[in-house]
């Protein structure tokens, strides 16, 4: 292997939210095969980057245009910060950058980058800011395809979805579940009181379970009975939790994707997303799509006082889709 003093430097961003960077790990731990890779990424990256690529240097950036409200507010933007990365990106000398998100913002980046080659999928004129601009995947694919497409344009050759390598750490509890009730935004989160009659459900069939929550629901889980629940603080107690699991439930969020390159099978409640976009991609990964909304997929912002396409799954329903799920759990160990 060529030593890594002679690799040309590749500057990757993705900025958004555990679930996307998540997605790139394949190609990051490929890319790092024939180039020095540095991830410009949210800090939690620094806490994913000892599990799932070691080899890869972290920037730590906080995007405004990443947050959900008043992302254009222009004032309250950190522009002293940006102008410090901008020269920092610069200093780096990076030979190659690349984005696998349609996004201008990032493409901007790329370009204060100074890197010689520039690669990404353009949109509303960020073409201007790119050496190599590529032709987005097919419509109804997968997040994981622009980071194959991505991947083949830089000469690297990243496994099709059904064949993606997973990193278990082998240390899975017996019959335990990790049920995980939070999500970035609350219309992607499942009604509490329908999680907790699943949890009973589960305990019924003598399952251990782990009930997880974002810090918002632990009040809720404790007043109703759940004096074990974990919230963890940070990715790296949430990589912990999911290493002590045999499965996972929970809504379309990042905890999900964690499982799943974790090496562990996971049932996922979709409503206002599409599976075919953000499925997770452990290959035994089952879930639920949303109902029918004539609005999805809606970006999380729905139109409803409550996103019907989720709550509008009973716990029967959801059930009745689980327990072959729990049941295939017993076979893995």
């Amino acid at each position: 292997m060529t030593s890594s003093t002679t690799k040309p430097r590749l500057l990757v961003t993705e900025l958004w939210a555990l679930g996307d960077l998540v997605l790139g790990t394949s190609f990051l731990r490929a890319a790092v095969e024939k180039y020095d890779v540095t991830i410009l990424a949210k800090p939690y990256a620094e806490e994913l980057r000892p599990r799932f690529w070691p080899d890869v240097k972290v920037v730590p950036f906080m995007a405004p245009w990443t947050a959900f409200r008043r992302k254009y507010h222009l004032l309250s933007w950190p522009w002293r910060e940006m102008f410090r990365l901008a020269r920092v990106l610069r200093s780096a000398r990076y030979d190659v950058a690349a984005s696998a998100r349609w996004d201008p913002r990032n493409h901007l980046l790329l370009a204060l980058s100074g890197a010689g080659q520039r690669f990404g999928f353009p949109r509303l004129g960020s073409r201007i800011f790119l050496t190599h601009p590529l032709v987005r995947p097919d419509v109804e694919a997968h997040r994981y395809e622009y980071w194959r497409a991505l991947g083949k344009a830089l000469g690297l050759e990243l496994p099709p979805r059904k064949n993606m390598a997973i990193f278990p750490a082998g240390c899975a509890g017996e019959r335990q579940i990790l049920v995980h009730s939070g999500a970035a935004q609350p219309v992607r989160v499942w009604p509490l009181e329908n999680y907790r009659q699943l949890i009973a459900r589960l305990r019924q069939k003598q399952f251990h379970v782990q009930v997880a929550c974002d810090p918002n629901q632990r009040d809720w889980w404790l007043q109703n009975g759940e004096s074990n629940v974990a919230t963890p603080r940070n990715v790296t107690e949430l990589i912990t939790l999911v290493d002590q699991a045999r499965g996972f439930i929970g809504n379309d969020s990042g905890p999900g994707h964690l499982a799943a390159f974790a090496g562990v099978p996971t049932f996922t409640l979709f409503g206002p997303q599409l599976p075919e976009w953000f499925a997770p991609v452990h290959p035994a990964a089952q879930w639920t799509e949303g109902k029918a909304c004539p609005y999805k997929p809606c970006s999380d912002y729905c139109r409803f006082a409550q996103p019907i396409c989720l709550t509008g799954w009973s716990e029967p329903e959801i059930w009745a889709r689980i327990e072959p799920f729990v049941q295939k759990l017993e076979g893995h160990g």
